[in-house]
């Protein structure tokens, strides 16, 4: 693998297409999402791109002639990063949305590789909180208070109050840090056969919950109008959010390194934002760009190596999945 070694490396036009392609992939997920939840429930909106991506992702790695990952303990990780890393923080963000607007759920998004920090000093041997990761973790907590602000605080107890689906989103951002931490300590197996098996289970999972709206239960049935709009924003979350973009970041990893492709961190927060401010006409708050830049700041910050700095083992736990 290349790109996250000491020496200087100069990476390939295409591993710049393929962080580009996955900012927008990722990116955008925010904006479709939105789209999607003004029409569909969120159980419905979960399962039908689950099902997508599993359907592209399984077909793929069997026409690549991949075979069916082996082993008890592998198969356990694979379901709690079904549900964890995939079922549960595409359900929380979704709901999350219904209240929020897209840029900003993509700026609450941000904070994943900075909770993954502290979930890994306490789960992965040898990955210490270092005073520059402390700092950073302290300056992307100022931004979350800063970005959440006064006035969705005070809103705690009324019915459109926004907290808690800001709360919802960040609890997304949770899971997908510890996600990062259970892939981190899996047993080894192929990255394309560990995509399809991770996202056919979440997308077993989910029938259920969409099931319940079909079956009058709690869920509910389409809210609005399932226009060729709305049908659109499913297709792409399923089959460009989570089946290609999955595929695209495993191969950018490979080739480029995780030092490379943790701009994501940077890049998908600042075009969720700008795409909902020209296809949504969202107007991102001042509030909102602040958070945005202290978060960004304590990323940056928290990536600064200490004075003799080690091998750099764990910077796959600094590469993030800040889109859906």
């Amino acid at each position: 693998m290349s790109g996250d070694t000491c020496a200087p490396h100069r990476h390939a036009l295409s591993e710049w297409l393929s962080l580009l392609a996955l900012t927008a992939m990722w990116g955008t997920s925010f904006l479709f999402t939105k789209v999607a939840v003004t029409a569909l429930p969120v159980a419905w909106v979960v399962m039908a791109r689950l099902g997508i991506g599993a359907l592209v992702l399984v077909a793929l790695a069997w026409l690549l002639g991949r075979g069916v990952p082996r082993g008890g303990r592998l198969w356990l990780f694979f379901g709690l990063i079904a549900v964890v890393g995939n079922l549960l923080p595409f359900s929380l963000i979704t709901w999350g949305q219904q209240a929020i607007e897209s840029g900003l759920a993509g700026i609450l998004m941000a904070v994943m590789p900075l909770a993954t920090l502290g979930l890994a000093h306490l789960f992965v041997p040898g990955e210490r909180l270092t005073g520059h990761r402390v700092v950073g973790f302290f300056m992307g907590f100022v931004g979350v208070v800063v970005l959440i602000g006064p006035e969705a605080l005070l809103a705690v107890g009324g019915e459109q109050g926004p907290l808690l689906p800001m709360l919802a989103v960040l609890a997304g951002a949770l899971c997908y840090g510890i996600s990062a931490i259970l892939a981190r300590l899996r047993p080894p197996s192929d990255a394309l056969s560990t995509a399809a098996a991770t996202i056919g289970l979440a997308s077993i999972f989910s029938v259920p919950m969409g099931l319940n709206g079909w079956l009058g239960g709690s869920v509910g049935m389409p809210t609005g109008e399932v226009t060729v709009a709305v049908l659109g924003a499913i297709l792409f979350l399923g089959l460009f959010s989570t089946a290609t973009a999955m595929v695209v970041y495993f191969r950018l990893i490979r080739s480029a390194g995780p030092s490379f492709t943790s701009q994501l961190n940077y890049l998908i927060p600042l075009w969720a934002v700008a795409v909902g401010v020209v296809f949504l006409g969202e107007e991102p708050t001042l509030g909102h760009l602040l958070g945005l830049l202290l978060i960004l700041a304590g990323i940056l910050w928290s990536r600064r190596p200490p004075r003799r700095a080690p091998a750099d083992g764990g910077a796959a736990l600094r590469t993030t999945r800040t889109g859906l």
